[in-house]
């Protein structure tokens, strides 16, 4: 269950506020089947892909992410397959119990992951993403994406990576979709040394429509993203994005992490709009100059209670870049507090 408030928000949008709603509710079923194990839920429920770039929870705002779903899971040895049939919920606050999903928006497909070379992950997966009224660069119509996506993250020694990638095509509006999107982080940790730094370094970027008038779209669509991947503060959406940034991770002690970061953010194309979290264009941005977009900073402290309780503070301060100050946008800060039960 969930009931959610924004006090003092003028605008708050669906992933904001729910008085009161079904979050989760499911019948799952386990199996052996030949050497492996059988997974199968139906029904309300949430799930994530690896770092959660664009299948995500949602953490951030107050509503999660739930879909009304056929969910199978068969793992075998090092390998494990996955098929989702899903409808995607949305949260609407009119009176409780008022959330529902539609068939005018699905996302289903198929999934392989295997463990490589040890522990490292490797998986891809295909999905078809639909729904009947999108709106791009100021054009509306049904969108049909076929996502193909490809991972592989690891570790070796003090060495950590993850990289990503995903193309989408397909088409909108009676327009040809040609989409992509990639995402980097790796890490060298200073073992052996107190606090155990680790020197981190994440890269991002993701397409935008560079000719409007082509008859071809190449926004990217980040599906469902988790602010969390960036920042909690969730400025700025995974689209029409290039995003660098350092930070530093420190264990002062062996219950609590901290992490401190500064990261500059541009536009894959002026063509297109600044897009703010998930896919949301800032108006009066596209084909202005000006590809640079902000530049934020970031302080994150994870502390383990006991093994039940967990505590984060994150703070974010973003600079905007001139192209959304002209737009009426100015800088922006966030704090988030959050205590967290688990068992």
């Amino acid at each position: 269950m969930e009931s959610t408030w924004a006090p003092g928000k003028e605008r708050p949008s669906p992933a904001d506020q729910d008085s009161l709603d079904l979050e989760q509710g499911f019948i799952a079923v386990t199996q052996p089947v030949g050497d492996g194990l059988l997974k199968v839920r139906l029904g309300r429920q949430q799930f994530a892909f690896d770092l959660q770039r664009f299948v995500a929870v949602r953490d951030g705002p107050n509503n999660r992410q739930s879909f009304d779903a056929v969910w199978l899971d068969y793992e075998i040895a090092k390998w494990r397959f996955i098929a989702y049939a899903t409808q995607p919920v949305a949260n609407n606050d009119l009176h409780p119990f008022d959330d529902s999903s539609s068939r005018h928006m699905t996302f289903s497909g198929v999934r392989v992951e295997r463990k490589v070379f040890g522990d490292n992950e490797l998986s891809a997966y295909w999905s078809r993403f639909t729904q009947d009224q999108a709106t791009y660069q100021g054009r509306t119509g049904p969108e049909r994406r076929d996502v193909f996506d490809g991972r592989f993250a690891g570790a070796s020694g003090p060495v950590d990576w993850d990289l990503e990638g995903m193309g989408q095509t397909g088409s909108f509006a009676g327009e040809q979709i040609q989409a992509w999107a990639v995402g980097a982080r790796a890490g060298y940790t200073l073992r052996g040394t107190p606090w155990q730094p680790r020197i981190g370094l994440q890269l991002d970027a993701a397409s935008g429509d560079t000719n409007p008038a082509d008859h071809r779209l190449g926004t990217f669509n980040p599906l469902f993203p988790n602010g969390n991947y960036v920042t909690l503060a969730g400025y700025t959406g995974l689209v029409n994005f290039i995003h660098l940034k350092p930070s530093v991770t420190l264990h002062p002690t062996p219950r609590l992490t901290a992490m401190a970061a500064v990261a500059g953010q541009w536009r894959e194309t002026t063509a297109d709009a600044v897009y703010t979290q998930p896919d949301i264009p800032v108006a009066r941005t596209a084909g202005q100059p000006g590809r640079y977009t902000g530049t934020y900073g970031q302080l994150r402290l994870d502390y383990l209670v006991n093994p039940h309780v967990t505590t984060s503070l994150e703070a974010v301060h973003f600079a905007v870049g001139d192209v959304i100050r002209r737009a009426g946008g100015h800088d922006g800060d966030y704090l988030g507090l959050e205590l967290k039960l688990g068992w």
